[in-house]
C-alpha cells in the first residue's frame, strides 16, 4: 500500500471505531485504534499512519508522536468532509 492509500484507509477505521460529531468530523481515542485487531492487521506502521494523515491536514491531535499506553487517551480527530459549492 501507498501513503495515499494508507490514509484512506485509516480515515475508514477512524470512521468504523470513532464517534460521529454534529460538525461531520470523528472521534476516537489512540488507544482505540491502536488495541483494534483489524487495524493491527492492516498498518504496520499506525503511528507513521498518523502522522502522515495529519501533515496531510486529514486528521488533528495533540503532540507529535504518539505512544501506546502514555498517549492512550489523547483524541484523534479526522476532519469532516469539505463542503462542495453548489
Amino acid at each position: 500500500m501507498n501513503v495515499e492509500e494508507e490514509v484512506e484507509r485509516l480515515k475508514e477505521e477512524i470512521k468504523r471505531l470513532g464517534n460521529l460529531q454534529a460538525d461531520g468530523s470523528y472521534k476516537v481515542k489512540f488507544g482505540v485504534l491502536f488495541h483494534d485487531d483489524k487495524c493491527a492487521n492492516i498498518f504496520e506502521a499506525l503511528v507513521g499512519t498518523l502522522r502522515a494523515a495529519k501533515k496531510r491536514k486529514a486528521l488533528t491531535y495533540d503532540g507529535e508522536l504518539l505512544l501506546q499506553g502514555v498517549h492512550d487517551n489523547v483524541e484523534i480527530t479526522l476532519k469532516p468532509p469539505p463542503v462542495a459549492d453548489p
